[in-house]
């Protein structure tokens, strides 16, 4: 960029400020300015950020900025990771946003794929979050960034506390280009425990009348962990940690890798894995950890997000988690996708869908029960996703997560599937369909090749691994409920309201 751009884009963001007048006292803005404050210093054709990912919300600017017209906020490009909130659909619904570039759609993807239908979702690329970010510094560089933090001091400076998550990788690019950053906060005190954005990178402070929208996104509740769901991870835990190894791991969220988790202090005990398998770990604070992590099973976690109620936890175990001198936990969630991509042995979490056109030097495992709630079945045909009426929105292509060539195993109830080491797309379907279970799939699985795959240990059943399914009760669980973790944790974890009964 030239010396003349570069002065034309300082004038611009000069003038915008100007604009703001007595809506704010210095970088401090009263919340019921916050309307007009964004229609001053947003104009038509910007590149907006609204940060979102799928646990922190910048909520209270996205529901201002959601109370705007068309008149007041048109012709937006918007640039977020995840589309997470009712307000964020309103954008869309009010003809608001001229393109989107995003990375996932989370609990609004329902109404995110009638919008696409209806051609109110204008696509520009879906992206993975390292894509985003990295995109924010060469040609998706917001000229306003909405972000939210936990504190500010009466300078600006921010702290993030527990769930720093993206919000560094946001504000560096936007403040470094002469953009505007608008940052929520809990709460302005006096002093920080640390800073995690320094003023100079901070246009504008609004104390929010209510707390950032923060969800707990990977507590599971032992007690609602099934048999089928210990069977899978004990068939995983003999079939694929045991036999690659596995050091250093990522564990998607749900019941299925809770399972695991909750294994290792007794069924991993048994086995002798311990100092084996599972030391390293990219992945949120997970209270399922906590049994593994006071048995000594776990040396370190590096963590994109916090969770709601470990706090306390992780500042006790500060030689596991990473902490500030403070003893606050920090995340990174670029930084931790980095890691998730280029440190880890393997990933395994799971999918709602798998169809059957599904190697590589890392383990990538997908954890799923033939059926999921309602009978739905995992397996299919063709995925959702392969809606025409969506692969045309969205320039043809598919929003696929995770594509075939990157899966290695699928571990289902009814058994493995070594998928990397099938020699063609045929056989890739056969071993699929032989732990597809009695899915419309499964069912067309064929006995003569199933026993081939098995015999060469491309497909393996409980009994092949060492697994008794006799065996796969919740009595091998470290814990049976969240009274029991909080035992484990002597008190330092502290559930949220929702998962509390007692």
């Amino acid at each position: 960029m030239g010396t003349a751009e570069i002065a034309v884009r300082r004038r611009n963001k000069s003038e915008r400020l100007g604009r703001v007048g007595r809506l704010a006292q210095g970088k401090f803005v009263s919340s019921k300015n916050v309307p007009d404050l964004l229609k001053r210093i947003i104009e038509p054709g910007d590149i907006l950020c609204l940060e979102g990912d799928n646990q922190k919300q910048a909520d209270f600017l996205a529901n201002q900025l959601a109370s705007l017209d068309r008149k007041d906020l048109h012709d937006i490009h918007l640039v977020m990771s995840c589309i997470t909130l009712p307000a964020h659909i309103q954008l869309f619904k009010k003809g608001m946003i001229r393109q989107v570039d995003f990375c996932y759609a989370g609990p609004q993807g329902t109404a995110v794929a009638d919008l696409v239908k209806a051609k109110k979702f204008p696509v520009g690329a879906i992206h993975t979050y390292n894509e985003l970010y990295a995109r924010y510094y060469i040609d998706l560089t917001p000229r306003v960034a909405l972000i939210a933090a936990a504190k500010a001091d009466r300078k600006g400076n921010l702290f993030l506390a527990a769930n720093t998550e993206e919000t560094p990788a946001i504000v560096e690019p936007t403040a470094f280009s002469d953009g505007i950053v608008f940052a929520q906060v809990n709460e302005i005190v006096d002093k920080l425990p640390r800073i995690d954005i320094p003023a100079d990178q901070v246009d504008f402070v609004v104390e929010a009348p209510y707390p950032m929208h923060l969800q707990a996104l990977f507590t599971r509740d032992p007690a609602a962990i099934t048999d089928v769901q210990i069977l899978m991870a004990m068939v995983a835990l003999r079939g694929i940690y045991e036999k690659y190894e596995v050091q250093s791991l990522n564990h998607g969220v749900g019941f299925n890798t809770a399972a695991i988790e909750l294994l290792l202090p007794t069924y991993g005990e048994r086995l002798g894995l311990k100092g084996k398998i599972c030391k390293y770990w990219m992945v949120n604070p997970l209270p399922t950890m906590i049994p593994a992590i006071e048995s000594g099973w776990i040396e370190r976690v590096f963590s994109v997000g916090g969770e709601v109620g470990m706090e306390r936890y992780t500042a006790a175990r500060s030689d596991v988690f990473s902490t500030g001198r403070d003893g606050s936990f920090h995340s990174n969630r670029a930084m931790g996708q980095l890691a998730g991509h280029y440190a880890v042995d393997m990933f395994i979490g799971a999918s709602l869908q798998i169809d059957v056109n599904l190697p590589g030097r890392k383990l990538v495992v997908q954890l799923v029960e033939t059926f999921q709630a309602g009978r739905v079945p995992t397996f299919v045909e063709e995925l959702d996703a392969q809606d025409p009426s969506i692969k045309k929105a969205l320039h043809g292509v598919a929003p696929v997560m995770i594509y075939g060539d990157d899966v290695t195993h699928i571990v289902t109830e009814e058994g493995i599937a070594n998928v990397g080491a099938c020699r063609s797309i045929a056989e890739r379907q056969a071993a699929i369909r032989a732990v597809a279970g009695y899915t419309p799939v499964g069912l067309k699985r064929k006995k003569r090749e199933t026993e081939e795959l098995r015999r060469r240990g491309i497909v393996q059943l409980p009994e092949d691994v060492g697994v008794r399914p006799s065996e796969a009760t919740r009595s091998l669980l470290a814990t049976q409920d969240i009274k029991g973790l909080v035992r484990w944790s002597q008190g330092l974890y502290d559930p949220p309201a929702q998962f509390v009964d007692w």
